[in-house]
């Protein structure tokens, strides 16, 4: 019985084989007739200028910029603070988790030295590790810290931070 049904299943295939091959190899005829474009105009047209060309936006000023919430931020009568050059790596860094002063974004407060303050807030750019830094804030009963590793960006005379590593260090008490 397993038989037949082996011979069956190798007849039909057999069968498609053939068919298939019938129409293998016999060419389509063509709908129109192929054109091959002259190579002056074709080079012509590629020189060309195009007038719907987008316009390239003009440069950003590279000079440094001063962070105008710093001074508000950091302590009153705090110098002036420079932005951070976008593409800079804040590495392995301590800081707190802040709401800002509208309530609206988080920030992360760099540890200074206590007498220059030449560090201000950062605001946190949305990211899973924002999601574990809030959820390791509100579970806990202490003020924790928090070293931090991420890239900066600048936008409005502002620094943002996109944290890539967020580690909880021990207490050193």
């Amino acid at each position: 019985m397993k038989q037949a049904h082996y011979f069956s299943a190798i007849i039909a295939i057999t069968c498609c084989i053939f068919i298939a091959a019938d129409g293998y190899g016999q060419p389509t005829p063509a709908t129109q007739p192929a054109t091959v474009p002259n190579p002056d105009q074709l080079m012509n047209s590629m020189l060309k200028p195009d007038k719907d060309k987008p316009k390239d936006l003009p440069p950003i000023s590279n000079k440094p910029t001063v962070d105008a919430t710093a001074a508000k931020a950091i302590a009153p009568n705090a110098p002036a603070v420079k932005v951070m050059r976008e593409g800079s790596f804040i590495v392995d860094r301590v800081g707190r988790l802040n709401k800002s002063t509208d309530g609206n974004q988080w920030e992360l407060s760099l540890e200074a030295d206590g007498k220059n303050m030449q560090d201000p807030p950062l605001i946190i750019l949305p990211n899973l590790n924002l999601a574990a830094m809030e959820q390791a804030v509100s579970g806990a009963s202490r003020d924790l810290k928090f070293r931090v590793t991420g890239v900066l960006t600048e936008y409005k005379g502002r620094n943002y931070i996109m944290l890539e590593k967020v580690v909880v260090p021990p207490d050193q008490n």
